[in-house]
């Protein structure tokens, strides 16, 4: 389905129906609230149960078309939905609702604002401060996240930071070795990205041939299963699996022996601190800069990680990924802890 598609006919429906209860005389849009007995209520006219149905379709096709423009992020345009509501209520309240005749109801965007600010105002504050949701749509993190995955991230883990602008204002715990972690892709920070911490600052990440080297020592792996990749044609691609130790626990990652090791020419032309940096036809070699981390996915050899666009400031970090809470595919992974 082209959500595009939807989200322009949505708003140019709603936006007409709105538009012509402008022009209407107030008698065929207002609700009214007369004091009749109760089997003579007063029918409700037609296009106010239109604009019952249009003001909330207009309100969430322009914030979810704001989104998917990219115009702002989706925590941005919680913060102006949340704001908008509010300020409508508030306005209503103390203004306008002091000179509504008595015998007419509220209008129905007063109705709706009034509706909408305390559910947004929650979603907003636990998706900043506590818990946000993500969907896993690459294969980058395989086999530990799966396309499908449904995650929870911990917002506070690293810190508390003020909403949309991301600054930290709390320090709490800063990001380990072997931590699956959500951050601002540093090429482009409306995108968010996930892949593994695998340097944190000072640390000397090498990778030649398929073999991680931290500050000079191979890190430690045990050979597993062979993963079976099936795509959309029914081709099946094999991966040998390893547990790799980096931090406190030991975590998967898979690679696959037909593909090369590194691809220098994927290696972007320009990124902060890439004199950092070493590169040749079977990897790299960069030391990790103050307020910074290096980042890859599981899959090594089906991510564009840190290898290519370098690092992840401290300021891009978004939160720490913790459970898989849904995959419509697979039940059984439902309340998996990311490890």
């Amino acid at each position: 389905m082209n959500w595009e598609i939807v989200g322009w006919v949505a708003l140019a429906a709603s936006g007409a129906v709105i538009l012509a209860s402008v022009f209407m005389p107030s008698k065929m849009v207002e609700k009214g609230v007369a004091a009749l007995p109760p089997a003579h209520d007063a029918p409700i006219p037609t296009m106010h149960l239109l604009l019952e149905i249009a003001w909330p379709i207009f309100f969430i096709a322009t914030m979810g078309m704001l989104t998917l423009k990219e115009v702002m992020g989706f925590a941005a345009v919680l913060l102006l939905a949340t704001v908008i509501t509010g300020l409508i209520w508030l306005f209503d309240g103390l203004v306008t609702s002091k000179k509504r005749a008595k015998e007419s109801g509220d209008p129905v965007l007063v109705e709706m604002a009034r509706s909408f600010f305390p559910v947004i105002l929650i979603v907003f504050l636990l998706r900043s401060f506590l818990y946000e949701p993500f969907k896993i749509p690459s294969g980058s993190m395989v086999p530990t996240l799966l396309v499908g995955d449904f995650i929870l991230v911990n917002k506070y883990t690293y810190g508390v930071r003020i909403p949309v602008i991301n600054k930290k204002v709390m320090e709490i715990n800063s990001p380990k070795r072997g931590d699956v972690m959500v951050f601002r892709y540093p090429p482009n920070p409306s995108k968010d990205y996930i892949k593994r911490v695998v340097g944190i600052p000072g640390d000397t990440i090498t990778y030649q041939n398929k073999q991680l080297i931290l500050n000079g020592r191979g890190v430690p792996q045990t050979k597993g299963e062979i993963f079976t990749e099936v795509d959309e044609r029914m081709n099946m691609t094999q991966f040998d699996v390893y547990k790799e130790s980096l931090g406190d626990k030991p975590h998967t990652m898979m690679v696959n022996k037909n593909r090369a090791a590194f691809y220098l020419s994927s290696v972007f032309p320009n990124f902060p601190f890439k004199e950092n940096c070493a590169y040749n036809e079977d990897g790299f070699s960069c030391k990790v800069p103050v307020g910074h981390y290096l980042m890859m996915g599981d899959s090594r050899d089906n991510s564009e990680d840190g290898r290519y666009w370098g690092f992840v400031p401290e300021e891009n970090i978004v939160g720490k990924a913790v459970m898989v809470w849904m995959n419509f595919s697979a039940f059984k992974r439902v309340g998996l802890a990311i490890e």
